[in-house]
Formats: structure tokens, sequence, C-alpha cells
């Protein structure tokens, strides 16, 4: 009999695992590509969503292979900043991010956002396959229908996505000093600085009032 104990114990441990596993495998992962400026600033309203799992910074959109922050900020390369989103379907859906990303975003800007300007701080939404594309140009048929105007943000086909350098990524939550006008300071707040001068969350709450979800009270 004691003997027998730990053994049923074993099997318990093993069968928890694999429903675990099971469970986790059975879950709807699927991928989002927005482009709303700053990446950082993207990357930091979208993992605030409730079934996003992952986010990633990046460059999508253009014809240079694995390009540099230098390159892409520089002009040229046809990229834009981007971030990649990885969600769980079954908590939150495509046509659901969408709405959230046009209320994050200076959607009548065609020239880049906010105080970022350039190609490659242009807005866009990178669709994967037909059925996301048609998601998202009904939600972006919807918002503008609640503004009373068209958007400048442009809906294309997803092309190949390249992470960003690894000093970009949650650079928001970042630990490390850095150099700013003001001396060095902790990365998570010269983020936050950044973000405030920028005029980010006081352009989209002055498009989208209450229902700007990041930009604060």
């Amino acid at each position: 009999m004691k003997t027998l104990k730990p053994i049923l114990l074993l099997i318990a441990i093993v069968a928890g695992a694999i429903l675990q596993n099971s469970a986790a495998s059975a879950r709807d992962i699927q991928t989002a590509v927005f482009a709303g400026g700053c990446f950082w600033c993207v990357e930091s309203d979208f993992d605030h969503v409730k079934g996003v799992i992952e986010t990633t910074s990046g460059y999508t959109g253009g014809t240079t292979k694995n390009p540099t922050y230098k390159q892409v900020t520089k002009g040229g390369t046809g990229h834009y900043e981007s971030v990649r989103i990885k969600f769980d379907a079954d908590v939150v859906t495509y046509r659901e991010l969408a709405d959230i990303f046009w209320r994050t975003i200076d959607v009548f800007d065609a020239g880049g956002q906010f105080c970022d300007r350039g190609d490659s701080y242009r807005a866009a939404v990178f669709t994967n396959g037909d059925a996301q594309k048609a998601d998202v140009t009904a939600s972006k048929a919807a918002a503008e229908g609640v503004l009373g105007r068209k958007f400048a943000t442009k809906i294309v086909n997803a092309t190949t996505f390249y992470p960003a350098e690894g000093y970009h990524q949650n650079y928001y939550l970042g630990t490390n000093r850095v150099l700013t006008r003001f001396g060095y300071v902790k990365q998570a707040d010269a983020y936050k600085s950044y973000r405030k001068g920028c005029g980010r969350d006081a352009r989209v709450k002055a498009i989208w009032g209450k229902s700007a979800p990041f930009a604060g009270s």
C-alpha cells in the first residue's frame, strides 16, 4: 500500500500535465500586426489588453531585409515601425483588437504620428488573409461612422515582419538608465516623458474622448 501511493501520485501529476498541455494547445492563438507610430507606445498599449499573450516591436511593409532601427528611421526602406501581437482569439477577437487600435492613434494623420514624422511612423494595419481584411475593413468603417470622417490610416497586406533590436522590446518597462536632455534617468521614466511630450495621449483623447482606452483621464 505504501508503494502504491507514490505511484498513484506520479500518475496524477503526469495526467495533470497532459491535460494542461492539451488545454494550452487547444487555444486559438492568432497574430495581428499594427503600425501606430512609435512602437514603444503601441506595445505598451496592447500589453494591457486582456487576451494578448505577447507583443514584439519590429519593422514591416518595406523592401530592405533585416533592417536596423537606424536604417528605418533614416528613410528609404519603406518599413513602418510596427508591433506583432499574439493573442488568444477565445479571449479577444481580431475585430476587437482592430476596434481598440483606431482609438489609440491619430487616424487622420497620413504623415506620421504625433511628434514623430516621416514614413516609418505612419499608421497602418497589416492583414494576413481575407478574414482579417474583412474584419478590419468593417471595423474601420464603423469607427469612421462614429467620427463622421474618413481615416487616413491604410489597410495593407502583411509582408515579412522583422523584430527590432532587443533594446526596443518592452522599452516602456526598462530599468536601465538612459541619457536624456534632463540627464540620466530610468528608461521607464524616459518613456513616460517622451510619450507625454510627444502629445500622444492628449491628441488621442481630443479625437476619441472617453472612448480612448489608454489616454488617461
